[in-house]
């Protein structure tokens, strides 16, 4: 399983950057993407997902 980020959606306030523990997320050109192959959704290591958790935006961050 892994989430993806709505690029229409996000701010690019860059929260979830640094709140990923897999380093699944990365910014180019202010936009910002979740590496699938890289996603937990934070199992195992978390309750939720940090990068939800972080983000101002409701719904921002979804299930892919």
């Amino acid at each position: 399983m892994a989430l993806k980020i709505i690029a229409s959606t996000c701010t690019g306030c860059s929260a979830c950057e640094p709140e990923c523990p897999n380093v699944a997320i990365s910014e180019k050109g202010g936009i910002f993407k979740i590496n699938p192959s890289l996603c937990t959704e934070c199992e195992g290591q978390f309750d939720a997902p940090q990068c939800v958790s972080v983000c101002p935006v409701d719904g921002c961050i979804v299930q892919a």
